[in-house]
């Protein structure tokens, strides 16, 4: 016989011994207990503790949060606008934002039959070990994901029910994300629940203060219409915008020099001094004014005290670090506008909002907020 016909041979012989003892002594003996699976894999899924197990088990330990939750609008059950009781299936509860990829927090095992399944380390141990402290373990959405669970129910639809709060993304947000304005836990805006910045000391920035007065006077009050007013404006937007200044994200031949000889204490303090101001009603032309004011609503969730929903001083906004509109001046307002339309300027919220609107929006809307009381 020829001698590639005997390796040929001799091959085969290998493999069938190799299968035949794989099939004795590899295989498990509950193999084909139930079918053509393993007969201990029913026992052995039914330990698992589910990684899912309802957002009342999230109280024991996060109290105040799941209070904040339970009291907010994702936790009511509605229909026809109307709250028909409390249940936990409607709406989003806890795991759908705090379940990452490897995250079996709460639970000592993840789920079986996934990927999870290779996860084997306890993440919450007796309730002492904090999840995040165990590498490589996400627990809650990034912020782009976190923006799609949002807009599953929120982006405007025409077949969606008109009493589900809707919204038409780049007019509302830009590419902000949700969680930029909204509390995720009570997702209507709170002013009051929102991180305050640290203050400055208004007496200590009125010598800085003294190099800003030749553009935006003593008091605030600019001595040129093409400049902001800063009489009477947020501390923490007035420090934010020299931060900006300083750092490079926003750029102005005048300012950018400006703010970079300021140090921290500096930005906070003059900040200060501008914002214990009162401004003055600059004005604006009462016919555009008056078509303004109807344009302005979209205007309100973030330049209005009240928010969108709320009543409160029109063009003063109740979040600190957005800027007041109230007062200052038309001429500004309308450039700043076009800068955000021409890309001069960039504001992940703005910049959308104002490519939607005309050269006589821009101009209404820049009369009515002149024609408002800061104050």
């Amino acid at each position: 016989m020829p001698k590639h016909i005997v390796r040929l041979l001799g091959l085969v012989t290998v493999i069938a011994i190799v299968a035949f003892s794989a099939k004795y002594f590899l295989i498990p003996d509950s193999f084909y207990q139930y079918g053509h699976y393993r007969g201990n894999a029913v026992a052995e899924i039914a330990s698992k503790v589910p990684k899912l197990q309802g957002s009342a088990s999230c109280e024991s330990c996060h109290k105040a949060v799941y209070a904040e939750w339970t009291a907010g609008i994702h936790r009511k059950a509605t229909r026809n606008n109307a709250i028909q009781g409390v249940v936990y299936k409607s709406g989003p509860g806890c795991e759908v934002c705090h379940t990452g990829p490897a995250g079996n927090h709460p639970s000592k095992e993840a789920m079986p039959l996934s990927i999870e399944d290779r996860v084997t380390t306890i993440t919450h141990s007796e309730h002492k070990v904090h999840p995040a402290n165990v590498p490589a373990r996400k627990l809650l959405l990034s912020p782009e994901d976190m923006r799609s669970v949002c807009l599953n129910c929120h982006e405007k639809l025409e077949a969606r029910p008109i009493f589900q709060r809707q919204i038409e993304v780049a007019s509302h947000s830009g590419e902000e994300f949700c969680t930029k304005c909204h509390n995720p836990h009570s997702p209507r805006i709170i002013y009051a629940s929102l991180p305050q910045v640290r203050r400055g000391d208004p007496q200590a920035g009125k010598a800085v203060a003294a190099v800003c007065s030749g553009c935006h006077g003593v008091a605030g009050m600019s001595t040129s219409p093409t400049f902001p007013n800063l009489a009477g404006q947020h501390a923490d937007f007035l420090v934010d915008a020299l931060k900006a200044f300083k750092s490079g994200v926003r750029k102005n031949d005048m300012m950018s020099p400006m703010a970079a000889g300021l140090n921290e204490a500096d930005i906070r303090n003059v900040a200060a001094y501008f914002s214990r101001f009162s401004c003055g009603v600059t004005g604006g032309d009462k016919a555009k004014a008056l078509l303004g004011k109807v344009k302005a609503a979209n205007c309100a969730a973030c330049h209005s005290a009240g928010g969108l929903y709320g009543s409160g001083a029109p063009g003063v906004s109740g979040i600190p670090t957005w800027p007041n509109l109230a007062g200052q001046n038309a001429e500004y307002l309308s450039n700043t506008l076009k800068s955000f339309q021409d890309g001069s300027r960039n504001h992940p919220v703005m910049t959308s909002i104002a490519k939607n609107l005309s050269d006589a929006d821009i101009d209404n809307l820049s009369a009515y907020y002149a024609s408002m009381k800061c104050k």
